[in-house]
């Protein structure tokens, strides 16, 4: 575990000290992407939907326990997770509602499916798009970016990802400008949770990811690893 990753490429993620005692990141580096329609993947997802929605049946979201984690850390950086919302746990609402996930790409239902399994945020971003190094840090005043489909997202005292452009994930929606697209080939993934999330969970939550990427979208691992004191 380190408070700074390299990656194959040479740049680095790290976390600084807004972060290093608050989260633990599991991170995936993928190469040779293919992102097209693959509905083999649906079928995973309607399994692992119809397994909520048995275990689950008539429970409120905030009352489930796999979903503590990614609330404590919200709860960490003072953000109310009923209000802003952990992408992990508004998949499952949509599930637990009955209204399905919604169908993108294979790279995006693969990424939504391994948020699912995991109950936990998962940051996927075009890594040709992100510019230099990478830290994961707590925004400051007026930083935001412009979200996928929801407009500007504020990162002021929030968990962010942040390259040399500025701000381009967080734990609730990605950015528009690092967003995956039809001719992504390279992908950097970022599996968030709080500092005291179990270690070897962490790594096999990042070697399911990377498996899943492989069967799905073709993709070649180049990197997993642990990001975290």
């Amino acid at each position: 575990m380190t408070e700074t990753i390299d990656l194959p490429d040479g740049r680095t993620v790290a976390l600084d000290e807004s972060t290093r005692d608050r989260v633990l990141g599991g991170v995936v580096v993928l190469e040779g992407v293919q992102v097209r329609d693959e509905p083999r993947i649906w079928d995973e997802i309607e399994t692992v939907s119809t397994g909520y929605r048995e275990q689950y049946a008539g429970m409120a979201p905030s009352t489930i326990a796999p979903l503590t984690e990614a609330r404590d850390l919200y709860k960490s950086f003072g953000m109310d997770p009923s209000r802003h919302r952990p992408s992990s746990e508004a998949l499952l609402r949509r599930v637990l509602a009955g209204k399905g996930l919604y169908r993108l790409n294979n790279a995006v239902d693969t990424c939504n499916l391994a948020s699912l399994t995991f109950l936990l945020p998962i940051g996927m971003y075009d890594l040709d798009r992100v510019e230099g190094d990478v830290v994961l840090r707590a925004g400051r005043e007026g930083e935001q970016y412009e979200g996928i489909r929801k407009g500007p997202v504020h990162l002021a005292g929030r968990l962010g990802l942040f390259d040399r452009r500025g701000g381009f994930g967080s734990p609730t929606s990605d950015s528009a400008r690092t967003r995956v697209r039809e001719d992504t080939r390279r992908v950097l993934a970022v599996i968030m949770a709080t500092a005291r999330y179990d270690r070897r969970q962490m790594q096999r939550h990042a070697a399911r990811l990377a498996t899943l990427f492989e069967g799905h979208c073709e993709a070649t691992t180049t990197f997993t690893g642990l990001l975290g004191a």
